[in-house]
């Protein structure tokens, strides 16, 4: 069994006194394949360090995050992320979005910034990694105005309703479930066995959100197990399936 993480913040200074063993623990649980999501230039040797560290394992992307959206940097931050998408081989571009959670103020800057990067991920043929956050409404009209057949991606951490989900399924999205799943007022695990498994991958978004019983602490790519046994419970099939067919979904997405 191979089990894809495909979110997950492996850099994040919350990792910095146990990364390797972290990864390791993961890898021996079968979590075999993590997909790095990028927040802003700042991170971006910490990335490739990780990739150097386990070529076997870990697939980057790169984009400029919501939130790190700022009126002084984000031409030099979009510049960066054009340059390191000439420069070599990247999986996605992402994460990608609109955050009015923090900041509305920059709402003008974030749909700029996104729709740049959707129209770079097409130049490179490659899939968006979509962050929204308070931003159903706005996120889809930008996508609304750059659909197209070479638009696609996921929907990293979904926590919309089933309207939400399957609109964003029209627009050629996966859906990124993660620990909220597990939640009892995550709400989604009302209706996510009325989405078509093909329309999911497993994601952690570690550091972040960790799932039920590790709420509230930090989250790590090993726990992505709790998610793979709630989708099992919830779909009422295996959890060795539900690993293959969002596995396979993922190789769908990022071609590998």
């Amino acid at each position: 069994m191979i089990i894809t993480d495909t979110h997950t913040h492996l850099y994040s200074e919350s990792f910095d006194d146990d990364r390797k063993a972290m990864i390791e623990r993961a890898i021996e649980v079968n979590v075999k394949r993590f997909f790095i999501p990028a927040i802003d230039s700042t991170y971006t040797n910490a990335m490739l360090q990780l990739e150097k560290d386990f070529p076997k394992n870990i697939f980057l992307m790169m984009g400029l995050h919501p939130t790190h959206v700022k009126k002084e940097s984000y031409n030099n931050e979009l510049k960066h992320v054009e340059d390191m998408l000439a420069s070599r081989k990247f999986y996605a571009v992402g994460e990608i979005g609109i955050d009015l959670y923090w900041d509305k103020t920059t709402l003008d800057l974030q749909v700029k910034a996104f729709k740049h990067q959707i129209q770079l991920a097409k130049k490179y043929k490659l899939p968006i990694v979509i962050h929204c956050r308070n931003a159903f409404d706005e996120i889809f009209e930008v996508l609304e105005s750059e659909k197209s057949d070479d638009l696609f991606g996921i929907f990293h951490c979904f926590t919309g309703t089933f309207e939400h989900a399957q609109k964003a399924i029209s627009y050629n999205m996966k859906l990124g479930i993660g620990g909220v799943v597990t939640f009892k007022n995550g709400k989604i695990d009302q209706f996510i066995n009325q989405i078509d498994l093909k329309h999911v991958v497993l994601e952690t978004d570690s550091p972040y959100l960790a799932p039920k019983p590790y709420r509230g602490k930090r989250n790590e790519s090993s726990y992505i197990y709790k998610v793979l046994e709630k989708l099992s419970e919830l779909y009422e099939i295996s959890e060795e399936k539900v690993a293959a067919i969002t596995t396979e979904n993922s190789k769908k997405i990022f071609g590998i």
